[in-house]
């Protein structure tokens, strides 16, 4: 058919792919040889004796949601083996932070792919978060009697998913599933449409909120990335911006500077190229504003701090009075806005939030605005760095959004671990059986 076609025609370019740094070339070179490093890893350290749980999330997005819940199952499931895949070159060097026992990209989604990788992996559950499920690769470990799963899961209101040309495929594929974990009672009606059984789904919440609160509560501002940084000075930062936040960003920034000349901008693009880094440090020199990057001697006594690297936002939100999340602005949409709320500071962010569940959430419940131009901004920055009860009031509320979503972790471990009580034995057992 054609999708698998589709699937053979990319395994034949990742053979030839090129160098080169973009997402789509990484991606297929990542991909020679994918084969041989599962059946090698299987044949060094898979325990045909210990049951194994694979977990796949494409990207770091759904990684974040699978963490907590990896997490806990090592915690309380010493002896499982845990694997996990995913699909972004993005999400490479966050796999390796896993406290698992395999990790690598997922191969593509062909029968022959499929086989290779169930073959050497032997799993007892195949486990996705959020959304994404492989047709192929669910079918062949459906037929192999391995148990499916979804956490996280959810579709927005107005998801194209429903209506687009691989809908009928994935239906026969998310048919299959065995258990479900939705983010709310909507996801669950709407998950349906997707072909998900209804007696499946188990409303359990989103994992997210578990992540980046432990995160939150972790945070040491005495540790050497924050303690050279950690000043009285008001400190504003803007996480995850694309150049189409950082223009009103800036522009409000050389106004709030007159009324709060002590004041400090953190700002952490998206993707910290020197492309993207350049331009900032070229406006903060024509505007005669002090930049400096991250990690250099001089970034603590500077009015601007430049974050060229990533993995690191979700302690710098430590540092803020208020932040500014990316994404508003611009057509990719709003990225996490739960990663600062969970520092209880107020949180702004652009306005392109339609359909984002955590954005409307905050603005309702008074722990965040959204801004459409730099006067909205200025408006908002200069409230909450004048006035303390304000800005102390909305960071509670965004602090307290966040912790009333905690507990989607624990509800989905257990989601997994009544997927393994019904699962197939140990490898060992299993073939001895046939």
């Amino acid at each position: 058919m054609a999708y698998e076609g589709a699937g053979a025609l990319a395994r034949l370019a990742a053979e030839v792919a090129p160098d080169g740094d973009s997402k789509a070339l990484r991606s297929l070179r990542a991909r020679r040889g994918i084969r041989n490093r599962y059946s090698a890893w299987a044949h060094t350290y898979r325990d045909p004796e210990r049951h194994l749980v694979w977990m796949h999330a494409p990207s770091v997005g759904e990684g974040l949601q699978a963490r907590p819940v990896i997490d806990i199952l090592r915690r309380r499931q010493p002896n499982w083996q845990l694997a996990y895949t995913f699909f972004s070159p993005s999400a490479e060097a966050f796999a390796r932070s896993l406290a698992v026992d395999f990790s690598d990209y997922l191969p593509f989604d062909t029968t022959a792919d499929a086989h290779a990788a169930l073959d050497a992996l032997k799993p007892a559950a195949l486990v996705f978060s959020k959304l994404d499920v492989w047709p192929v690769l669910a079918q062949e470990a459906f037929s192999r009697g391995v148990q499916l799963g979804l956490i996280s899961a959810t579709l927005s209101p107005d998801s194209s998913r429903r209506k687009s040309a691989g809908a009928a495929l994935l239906r026969d594929a998310y048919a299959l599933l065995h258990v479900v974990g939705a983010i709310d009672p909507g996801d669950a009606s709407r998950l349906t449409q997707l072909g998900v059984r209804p007696s499946t789904i188990t409303v359990t919440g989103d994992t997210r909120y578990d992540q980046v609160w432990e995160r939150a509560q972790a945070a040491d501002r005495e540790h050497a990335l924050l303690a050279p940084l950690s000043s009285a000075r008001p400190t504003l930062v803007a996480g995850s911006t694309w150049p189409s936040d950082e223009t009103p960003i800036l522009e409000a920034w050389r106004t709030l500077r007159l009324t709060f000349p002590a004041a400090r901008l953190i700002i952490a693009p998206h993707e910290p190229s020197e492309a993207h880094l350049q331009p900032i440090e070229q406006w903060a020199s024509a505007a005669g504003i002090s930049c400096a990057r991250l990690g250099t001697a001089e970034a603590g006594q500077q009015d601007i701090i430049l974050v060229d690297r990533t993995g690191v936002l979700g302690d710098l939100y430590a540092l803020a009075q208020c932040a500014f999340v990316g994404g508003g602005f611009h057509r990719a949409g709003l990225h996490s806005v739960i990663e600062p709320a969970a520092f209880g500071i107020p949180v702004l962010f652009g306005p392109r939030y339609n359909g984002n569940r955590d954005a409307s959430s905050l603005i309702a419940q008074g722990g965040g605005l959204s801004a459409s131009s730099a006067s909205e901004i200025i408006a908002h920055i200069a409230r909450w760095f004048a006035d303390e009860d304000a800005r102390s009031t909305a960071g509670d509320l965004a602090a307290a959004m966040v912790r009333n979503g905690l507990g989607a972790a624990e509800r989905s471990a257990s989601l997994v671990e009544s997927l393994m009580s019904q699962g197939a034995a140990p490898a060992s057992r299993a073939a001895a059986a046939q």
